[in-house]
């Protein structure tokens, strides 16, 4: 058969397809959410845009948002199930969109308060043999559906540094590229980009003028003496064990370095359903946060007002390890709703005596390793404000400096530039 009249007969078939061929209802009905509303995603509202796929807000700044969804195991997309679905959105309107399979994360119960027994020894082994196989029938059956809509992808490669690229399988469509990813034995992943982001594989890189600019525009000082960085991104953790990955995320987004905590989990062989080396996840992301013109510092001091607002002060918020307490961290939760409404400094620092004192009787659990982000802190109360990766509601709580002292690993980092 002559190669033109071959060509035709796969066209007619289905069996190849010519690039852009695929309507965005086509995609639609691949993905299975209705993600476009015609040809051009990026100049969708991303408001708009997580209201029709139903994901809830996750973050929101002055620069950007985020929308993210844990959806139920009933649920499916390109055929497989999602663990975590995110859509981004920069002045308004969406930028991206991050979607989690099978991944070492999500697929493992994290359950550090559970005894180790022979029991929970033996479900574990079988959650991890179970979430390895699913990254290979993910990946199979999303190549698949992908390469049905959209015809055979190119090979590329994402993302900065050498601990924290991907190589992925791309399909350009109507200047959208969707990365399809899956490391071995760490996750799945499908990313929708716009192409000239993707022709970047994740490289940006901030003028320090720029960013200086960004960052003083971002300290809030209050009345009440509150001094508190405002527009560090939320990124919620869901019920894995990924503080430190989704921590390091959030602070390199905010410092203009773009970050996946799932990318991050990998880079710092987070374990299976979670618990982060803190040194090896700043080994992996150092040659990232290096590419993006910034440099990692190490600050061993005590967590401290005083010591704090050196970097507060510049607009970098604090990566800070610490020992989590439920029955403490529960009160502090019910503190903050009182704290709001503070506008009295000396008042309130006098109603805290109780606190400094109740510090010196903080046990800390070793199961209990946390890392969160120092926002803030209050001089003349002797606070210091943090938030955690738990979402909307863990955006901004405070403690006294006693407490955190009582709690704290030892020593702090923060991203300079």
């Amino acid at each position: 058969m002559p190669t033109r009249a071959l060509l035709l007969v796969l066209l007619a078939s289905g069996i190849l397809r010519l690039a852009g061929a695929a309507t965005f209802e086509d995609l639609n009905t691949a993905f299975g959410i209705p993600i476009w509303a015609d040809d051009n995603l990026w100049d969708d509202d991303a408001a708009v845009t997580a209201r029709r796929i139903g994901w809830p807000l996750e973050s929101e700044t002055t620069a950007d948002s985020s929308f993210r969804s844990y959806p139920p195991a009933s649920e499916l997309v390109l055929g497989a199930r999602p663990y975590s679905l995110a859509l981004y959105g920069e002045k308004n309107l969406a930028s991206g969109i991050s979607m989690m399979f099978a991944n070492k994360g999500d697929a493992v119960d994290y359950a550090p308060g559970k005894p180790a027994d022979a029991k929970r020894a033996r479900e574990l082994t079988k959650e991890i043999r179970d979430f390895k196989v699913a990254i290979l029938k993910d990946k199979k059956q999303i190549e698949g559906a992908l390469t049905a809509a959209l015809g055979q992808p190119a090979a590329d490669r994402f993302g900065q540094g050498s601990q924290t690229r991907e190589s992925v399988k791309r399909w350009d469509w109507n200047g959208h590229a969707i990365l399809l990813a899956a490391p071995r034995e760490e996750y799945v992943a499908v990313r929708i980009l716009p192409i000239a982001a993707a022709d970047l594989q994740g490289k940006s890189r901030i003028p320090d003028a720029e960013l200086r600019e960004r960052l003083a525009a971002r300290i809030e000082k209050r009345p009440n003496g509150d001094v508190v960085l405002k527009d560090i991104p939320m990124v919620d953790q869901g019920p894995k064990g990924y503080c430190v990955p989704a921590t390091w995320e959030r602070v390199m987004r905010y410092m203009g370095i773009p970050a996946d905590m799932y990318i991050l989990a990998m880079a710092g062989d987070t374990a299976a359903g979670g618990g982060t080396s803190i040194s090896a996840i700043a080994a992996g992301a150092k040659e990232a946060i290096t590419r993006g013109g910034r440099q990692l510092a190490l600050e061993p001091g005590k967590i401290a007002a005083q010591n704090i607002k050196k970097c507060i002060g510049r607009g970098l918020p604090v990566m800070w390890p610490v020992f989590v307490d439920d029955a403490f961290d529960r009160s502090l939760f019910a503190r903050a709703k009182e704290r709001a409404q503070m506008s009295d400094p000396q008042a309130w620092k006098k109603q805290m005596s109780d606190a400094r004192r109740a510090a010196r009787k903080i046990t800390n659990n070793p199961q209990g390793g946390h890392v969160r982000v120092i926002i803030g802190y209050n001089e003349a109360t002797g606070e210091i404000a943090f938030s955690d990766s738990w979402g909307p509601a863990a955006a901004e709580r405070w403690m006294t400096e006693e407490e955190a002292q009582a709690i704290s690993q030892g020593g702090y980092q923060f991203i300079n530039f």
